[in-house]
């Protein structure tokens, strides 16, 4: 860190700058702090009344796309709220395919291989699924915030992020050391903590966002449930939720994914599984706001679907967790395949309720 240190010059400046602002003080003491203090409040009750219209504006807007929400009662909570708070992030937490303008010398296939590396790594070092997607939003949003960054700075983005991620996530998170060493080092330790400190000042702390996979367990679990059934206790099929995780991998991997909104994004892979009028009534979006994802998400669908199905990996030591920890398959090049049917345009429709699973 570089510390700025003011030369005499420039001090000489400041003193001279600071005894003219204090000189009005020294002739009226009382009547400056009389009438400082009523500006100032002139000032800021009209700041403050405008800020609250502000809130109450945007908090009216997330309401309206919030509702009804189709939470169960939620013995610890008010479901409304929880869900307009889970809505709001969509709105808070800010991801655009934009940020490829913003980088001039970088390519959506970049971003494709980091991100299917990442996955890899996930899978090697056992982490949760969830671990992998904040990773991904992570990264996606910082390069919202940066201009013009090289190409050899990705790989040191996209592992701090992940180191980010897992410290959020994992009771056990990998060691710093593991991610030097998973890098080949290539990087030191300083430059991920470097960076580290950089991400989560362009994030402003902002960890904890509804990630595409949180959405898609969401709406499986509510799709699952009987009347009687507690939300945080996992009541769907897990390897089906396998196959889901893994067309969303998928999807996640092209830069045109980010066109669209992480509840939208997972309600769209839910319909390739569920009818679509379970998805509607789980996810509380409408069919008009779900063909467009459905229309763009269809080559993925056919270039999963000729692997057959995922087989879940077998952890020994967490059956129980085994569907949340992230796997990895050639995702390289099952997205080539459908990006050449995306830009040939062969769009599939999702299958009829008969040949869902």
């Amino acid at each position: 860190m570089l510390l700025l240190v003011p030369s005499e010059k420039t001090k000489a400046a400041m003193t001279r700058q600071s005894g003219r602002l204090q000189k009005p003080s020294e002739n009226a003491p009382g009547q400056k702090s009389i009438v400082s203090k009523q500006i100032n409040r002139n000032k800021v009750q009209p700041l403050l009344k405008l800020q609250c219209e502000k809130n109450q504006l945007i908090l009216k807007g997330i309401v309206s796309l919030a509702r009804p929400s189709p939470l169960p009662p939620l013995g610890w909570g008010s479901s409304e709220d929880v869900w307009v708070k889970m809505v709001g992030k969509e709105q808070s937490y800010r991801h655009s395919e934009g940020f490829t303008q913003k980088h001039p010398t970088l390519k959506p296939r970049m971003r494709s291989i980091l991100l299917d590396w990442l996955i890899e790594v996930s899978g090697a070092y056992t982490l949760h699924r969830q671990t992998f997607y904040l990773a991904q939003d992570y990264f996606d949003r910082f390069m919202l915030t940066q201009n013009n960054v090289e190409k050899n700075m990705l790989q040191l983005i996209g592992i701090t992020c992940l180191f980010i991620a897992s410290k959020m996530e994992e009771a056990c998170p990998p060691k710093l050391s593991q991610m030097v060493h998973i890098t080949a080092w290539t990087y030191h330790d300083e430059e991920i903590l470097q960076m580290e400190l950089l991400v989560l000042k362009a994030l402003r702390w902002n960890l904890c966002p509804e990630t595409a996979v949180s959405w898609l367990k969401l709406y499986f679990q509510l799709a699952s449930m009987n009347a009687n059934s507690d939300l945080l206790e996992p009541q769907f099929p897990r390897d089906l939720y396998v196959q889901m995780t893994r067309l969303l991998d998928l999807c996640i991997l092209s830069m045109n994914s980010l066109d669209f909104q992480y509840r939208v994004l997972a309600a769209s892979v839910l319909c390739h599984f569920l009818q679509q009028e379970t998805v509607e009534k789980v996810s509380g979006l409408s069919r008009d706001v779900l063909q467009p994802c459905l229309n763009w998400m269809a080559p993925f669908v056919e270039s999963v679907g000729r692997l057959g199905r995922a087989t879940p990996e077998d952890f020994a030591s967490m059956k129980e967790e085994r569907h949340n920890i992230q796997t990895h398959t050639d995702y390289l090049t099952m997205l080539d395949d459908a990006s050449n049917k995306e830009v040939i345009g062969e769009f599939l429709t999702p299958p009829s309720s008969t040949e869902k699973q």
